[in-house]
């Protein structure tokens, strides 16, 4: 370990046993059952490693005092893991890891929380679990309902709380009760957009100051713009580490490899699969998406058995994973009461506003509010520029994300449209 190290990690791995069992109804179905556990206990020293899984192995890294690491990779990666190995809530197979000072961690909404105590109890709990003295909780303690937002909810029990507002509570009281090291899982996806860029703009603050933060984020555009150094994290091994740009391009460069993969047979999908997406395709009037053109995505699907009540939404990305904007069912009100067992779900966008460029999507689905089949990075499609004010004008590649309708004026008196494409330089 090096002297300025504060988080060292050497040849982590972490294994599961591969466990599937069902509930007995008789004596012989519970004898049966016991003996399956009992062969289960002794699969490692017979060697069956067909039993067992890596959820990650051999991953070793250095973070120095005042770093802001980035980890990022797909869903199934191993980078909640890791972080739940360096917060010492599960133990590594193999390997080890030392951290030095105290350590907040902010991995699934509401850890660490006590569902009978109130928001204001469970503040003082998780401020003298990061060794905190009662005083100082006290001198941060309005700080932290201010940043959550929850003043008249603090002392109702965090059991009746919503996910945002647990989840608001626990990045604030990990934020504010100054832990050397933070360390901060996905969970702020659970927060609305302004939420997560007040997250965002504390842990720029909190590196500023010197503290270490461990980053894991699907946001590439946040990791850009807040990490010093970033790992990428696939099948539980890291694959590369170090500047950020260079891990961010060959996480693209992964992804848009996996794009050749069926998204009928894509693994790193979450859901309760009663209904699953198998097939993705963006049309627009001309065959290509264009600027201005109308388009169309066609989900294709398998369910099951026929349903009702299905919420399909499509998150639309840039490539660095940056939100752009979200098509839902649930915005529109456009509800799917009754969906035949397989079929093609299609979302028109009247007339595309996006700049010329490339962009992914994610897709979601619930059937009757339950998580049916949630898929990052489904596939991407590019937009072509096209003449999209009318004027003979191309747009160009490097102002923003979007065209906007728009029209300009001089004292007051309408520029004609025909004056301003003559007169553009």
């Amino acid at each position: 370990m090096s002297r300025d190290a504060v988080i060292t990690a050497e040849g982590l791995g972490k294994r599961y046993r591969f466990v599937s069992r069902t509930a007995g109804t008789t004596v012989s179905d519970a004898a049966r059952a016991a003996l399956a556990r009992v062969r289960e206990r002794y699969a490692r020293s017979d060697g069956k490693e067909r039993d067992w899984f890596w959820a990650l192995r051999d991953v070793s890294f250095e973070v120095s005092a005042g770093e802001v690491l980035g980890i990022v990779g797909p869903n199934g990666a191993g980078k909640s893991t890791l972080l739940k190995i360096l917060s010492r809530i599960t133990d590594p197979t193999e390997g080890r890891a030392e951290i030095r000072g105290r350590t907040g961690s902010l991995l699934e909404v509401g850890t660490g929380f006590h569902p009978e105590l109130t928001g204001r109890e469970n503040v003082f709990l998780n401020g003298a679990i990061l060794g905190m003295k009662r005083v100082e909780i006290e001198r941060k303690l309005d700080e932290i309902v201010e940043f959550a937002g929850i003043s008249r909810f603090l002392d109702m029990p965090v059991k009746r709380y919503s996910s945002g507002m647990y989840v608001r509570l626990a990045f604030a009281v990990a934020a504010h009760l100054e832990p050397e090291i933070l360390l901060v899982d996905e969970v702020l996806s659970v927060g609305d957009q302004e939420f997560q860029q007040r997250c965002l703009g504390r842990m720029d603050e909190v590196a500023h100051g010197g503290r270490t933060i461990l980053f894991v984020s699907h946001n590439l555009a946040a990791v850009s713009s807040l990490c010093t150094r970033a790992i990428l994290i696939q099948h539980g091994n890291a694959v590369e580490q170090g500047a950020v740009d260079r891990v961010l391009e060959r996480y693209v460069a992964s992804v848009r490899e996996d794009e050749r993969t069926s998204l009928r047979t894509r693994s790193d999908r979450l859901g309760g699969g009663s209904l699953r997406f198998t097939g993705l395709e963006v049309v627009g009037e001309s065959g290509s998406a264009r600027t201005g053109d109308e388009v169309e995505v066609r989900l294709e699907y398998e369910a099951e058995s026929e349903l009702r009540n299905v919420m399909v939404s499509i998150g639309v990305n840039g490539l660095l994973g940056e939100p752009l904007f979200l098509c839902s069912t649930q915005l529109t009100g456009e509800h799917l009461r009754a969906v035949p067992r397989t079929g093609t779900v299609v979302c028109a966008i009247p007339r595309l506003s996006l700049m010329p460029g490339r962009y992914s999507l994610n897709i979601y689905a619930e059937v009757n509010g339950v998580l049916a089949d949630w898929v990052r990075d489904a596939g991407t499609f590019d937009v072509v520029a096209s003449d999209f004010f009318g004027t003979g004008q191309l747009p160009p590649s490097t102002h923003g994300h979007f065209l906007v309708e728009h029209s300009w004026s001089l004292g007051g008196e309408l520029v004609a449209p025909e004056t301003r494409a003559a007169s553009s330089p």
